[in-house]
């Protein structure tokens, strides 16, 4: 049973919304989680990681890397222990900082992001297949407008 069919007709029409919504997702993370491990034998973890260093091309320090993942710091060393051996990241000195390593993407390791982050998007593409173009805009519209409300919820707490 998914968390959507645990919401019945009484409930707030905002909390069986909220659990379609995670229904949703965790639908598209399972099926994106499974393409990834049968295709490029590897795991959502990886891909994220590899996915923050594209973005920086000079490379990440393992603390910048563990926030933008928000994971631990042991997550992230465990993974890149792996993709270094993998020879997909390397690991350069920090100057001015010998206990500091920068990671960065490989040639080898930037060549296969590539080819994972084309089939990724063509993934969440034929996820949404189910809409049309005005349908995913709107979608997208009103999405923004839920989370433009819980930013501003948020700095209000905060």
């Amino acid at each position: 049973m998914d968390l959507e069919a645990r919401a019945h007709s009484e409930h707030p029409d905002e909390l069986r919304l909220w659990l379609r919504l995670l229904t949703c997702t965790q639908l598209i993370e399972k099926d994106v989680r499974n393409s990834l491990r049968e295709q490029f034998a590897t795991t959502l973890p990886r891909f994220d990681l590899l996915s923050q260093l594209e973005r920086s091309p000079e490379g990440l320090k393992m603390n910048e890397l563990s926030r933008r993942m928000m994971v631990t710091g042991g997550n992230v060393t465990g993974i890149t222990d792996q993709l270094v051996t993998e020879e997909l990241v390397e690991r350069v000195n920090v100057e001015g900082d010998r206990r500091a390593w920068r990671v960065r993407l490989t040639a080898r390791g930037r060549k296969l992001f590539h080819e994972m982050a084309q089939q990724h998007e063509a993934w969440i593409v034929e996820a949404f297949a189910g809409l049309n173009a005005r349908e995913i805009a709107q979608l997208h519209k009103l999405l923004g407008k839920v989370k433009q409300h819980a930013q501003h919820n948020t700095l209000e707490t905060a």
